[in-house]
């Protein structure tokens, strides 16, 4: 088994990639925004990568159900999670935002309700109003550790026109693992209101502290059958750009109307490189990933004790999940934005809250997905942009 690199990341190395997250800023500025990780992939994607193109395999794809995805994501959800799901009921996308478009396009009207729960992931706020959907906000609150869903809300959320709960679970940006009596507290809702939930579970293997990721479909079978579950192996397995996802129907009912609105073609092409990475993702480098999760927790660790040592003003909870932290930086009375500050005067790229939501534009999201030593330059770099006066 070949050990994860996960140390001694080449920053100049890294500059070279043509991704968004080192493509979008100035050189002289360290990105840390967008999720994607700066780690090397699992030797065994990368593997199955150079065989293909020592084969100069890049001619059509088979059939993208005939590539075997659907049911080697059923295995890992049975193996991962003891959950048991029809292989059938899968649809394989481009990417879980596609999924949630299609989604609000297939299973809702032009006009009906929407519910979600800011601050959260923008394209979940874009796709309702570029789908021409009715936002209906329910934030999630602070609590004293962690950011609470507002249940007395959510209940009283949306009207007979409201169709469907956008769910992210774990939930980007806050970090949060739900926990089963939220989750159930969720369904019961969903229940009472005939909603159909949209669950993005893409961070699911991404928890720390022991958590154990809920799929929210497998609650009950009456709230699998209002459920379509989209997930993908870019975030965890760092494998963004091969664009491939799944989404799972908890109902018959629901692949047939997703599939009578949008049949494959018009979904889009897929590439021989994101099907058979994400299967190699799934099946092969489980042991990739047991390298890089408690790294990850230990960078959170550290980041957290930089956070209260160094910026006692900057206020976060340690996030559950995700390799992400959402920071409340409004004790720090910036007559700019937090995003604008680090930037200019850190060289130091964040994602501006405020595209998480309108209330948001005194937070920023850090991304602690690389190297211990790149980290300690974006902790050094927040350093100098506080200690500059705004």
């Amino acid at each position: 088994m070949t050990k994860a690199q996960l140390d001694g990341l080449d920053l100049a190395t890294l500059q070279r990639r043509k991704s968004e997250k080192w493509h979008t800023y100035a050189s002289d500025v360290l990105p840390a925004w967008v999720a994607e990780m700066d780690f090397p992939i699992a030797a065994e994607i990368r593997r199955n990568l150079e065989q293909a193109l020592e084969l100069w395999d890049v001619g059509y794809p088979v059939a993208p159900r005939q590539t075997g995805l659907c049911e080697v994501f059923a295995d890992r959800m049975s193996e991962r999670w003891d959950w048991q799901i029809d292989p059938h009921r899968v649809e394989i996308l481009s990417e879980v935002v596609q999924g949630i478009y299609l989604a609000l396009e297939a299973l809702s009207q032009p006009g009906q309700g929407v519910i979600v729960q800011p601050p959260i992931y923008p394209p979940f706020l874009s796709a309702i109003e570029e789908t021409g959907r009715r936002r209906i906000e329910n934030p999630l609150l602070p609590g004293e550790d962690r950011w609470e869903i507002d249940f007395d809300g959510l209940a009283a959320a949306g009207d007979s026109e409201t169709r469907i709960l956008l769910l992210c679970n774990p939930h980007n940006p806050s970090g949060r693992v739900f926990t089963r009596p939220e989750l159930e507290a969720l369904a019961e809702i969903a229940l009472r209101n005939d909603l159909i939930v949209v669950s993005d579970e893409i961070h699911a293997d991404l928890t720390f502290d022991g958590r154990k990721h809920i799929p929210f479909a497998k609650l009950a079978p009456e709230i699998e059958a209002r459920t379509v579950t989209l997930a993908s192996p870019s975030k965890a397995f760092n494998i963004a750009g091969l664009r491939c996802a799944v989404a799972y129907f908890g109902s018959a009912e629901l692949r047939k109307a997703f599939n009578a609105r949008f049949p494959r073609h018009i979904r889009g092409g897929l590439g021989m490189p994101g099907l058979y990475a994400s299967i190699a993702a799934w099946r092969d480098s489980q042991a990739w990933l047991d390298e890089v999760v408690p790294y990850l927790q230990d960078n959170r660790d550290h980041l957290m004790k930089a956070l209260s040592e160094r910026f006692p003003e900057i206020r976060c909870h340690a996030p559950q999940s995700t390799y992400l932290a959402w920071l409340d930086c409004s004790r720090l009375g910036w007559n700019t934005s937090p995003y604008t500050h680090f930037l200019e005067q850190g060289k130091l790229a964040l994602s501006n809250g405020a595209h998480f939501g309108s209330a948001y534009g005194d937070f920023v999201r850090l991304n602690f997905a690389t190297s211990r030593e790149i980290l300690t330059q974006i902790i050094e770099r927040m350093q100098v942009a506080v200690a500059t006066p705004a």
